[in-house]
């Protein structure tokens, strides 16, 4: 559930971003994200840095886990006014070495976690999110349409060319909640 703008009775970790302060009255969209870090908790706490410009209301790490880090009345500033960000634990786009697949972190992801996808007929690397997360994502944005006046359930490169999240690893019916 959420009360005052937080959600509850879910067993979330709740940190504070100082940097999200102004209110956000009506979001009407939710934007999807991965973190591109090593973890959901080291991701969530990089987020709430004054030093950052990024921001998230959520990170969604690896197990489902839940960590809010600003209200979903804080407005978090780009790319909409109106958005409720959601950062999903993951290590994006992946680059072959042999057989071992990196992360840009340096982290190596194993083959049964990576996602392969086709691009201008080369295949492209991708960590493939968890079960886990899937679910958690899906029941967090229906209770977040339930709650808000959401009308849109974007991907972050919907917004905008210049960035890839949540790539192509991220299942597309997902984005049909809205329809």
């Amino acid at each position: 559930d959420i009360l005052n703008h937080r959600l509850v009775d879910c067993e979330a970790v709740h940190l504070t971003c100082s940097k999200n302060t102004r209110p956000l009255t009506a979001p009407d969209t939710i934007v999807l994200h991965y973190t591109a870090g090593s973890n959901g908790l080291a991701s969530a706490y990089y987020l709430t840095r004054p030093d950052v410009a990024a921001s998230a209301h959520l990170v969604i790490d690896r197990n489902g886990d839940i960590i809010q880090l600003v209200p979903f009345n804080g407005n978090r500033g780009t790319p909409g006014k109106a958005s409720i960000g959601i950062e999903l634990d993951n290590l994006g786009k992946l680059r072959r070495e042999g057989e071992k697949f990196i992360a840009e972190c340096g982290k190596e992801v194993q083959p049964s976690d990576v996602f392969v996808d086709e691009e201008n007929g080369q295949p492209t690397y991708w960590h493939r999110y968890t079960d886990e997360q899937l679910k958690t994502v899906v029941l967090v944005c229906l209770l977040l349409m339930d709650r808000y006046p959401i009308r849109y359930l974007l991907r972050h490169s919907d917004i905008t060319p210049r960035k890839i999240d949540p790539g192509p690893a991220f299942p597309r019916e997902i984005l049909e909640l809205n329809r």
